[in-house]
């Protein structure tokens, strides 16, 4: 019966809209949808801002703090089969220039990927063409990833 519950629809929608509501709400009190914030952020020789490193360090403190509980709980994830974690910890090129290229986009629009999400409903031409340029990146790069993968498994037979 808790296996069913979990996987309910209707449960796992309701957590995603709780969620993101928090989230969308958390960013736009703190100033986080303001690109301002962010390229004030990284000038530090200039006109430094100090709010993003704030907002980092609260939200680095609530994950730990839900890990923490999370691998408490012996009956699993309350809106979910099982924790999704990630498998993967090594730090190869792929992770590198991803974090590269992110950080750039990032110092260069003041915008990353949520905080834009929750800026689209100002309507703000500069953050639609933001997202709209982000995931046609997103999907050229599932593309290309799709591509190596196929091109990496092809039999090949020694001649």
């Amino acid at each position: 019966m808790v296996a069913e519950r979990q996987n309910s629809p209707g449960r796992l929608g309701a957590a995603a809209w709780v969620s993101g509501l928090l989230f969308g709400w958390g960013l736009a009190l703190s100033g986080m949808i303001e690109p301002g914030k962010v390229i004030h952020f990284l000038d530090v020789t200039g006109r430094f801002d100090p709010t993003l490193a704030c907002v980092l360090l609260a939200a680095v403190t609530v994950t730990a703090l839900g890990y923490r509980l999370a691998g408490r709980q012996p009956s699993g994830p309350w809106f979910a089969p099982d924790y999704d974690l990630p498998r993967n910890r090594a730090v190869d090129l792929r992770l590198v220039a991803g974090a590269a290229l992110f950080g750039a986009g990032w110092g260069l629009a003041g915008l990353c990927p949520a905080p834009a999400l929750a800026d689209l409903a100002s309507g703000s031409y500069p953050v639609i063409l933001f997202v709209a340029s982000m995931l046609a990146g997103m999907k050229g790069a599932q593309l290309i990833g799709r591509r190596r993968v196929a091109r990496d498994s092809e039999c090949r037979f020694p001649a």
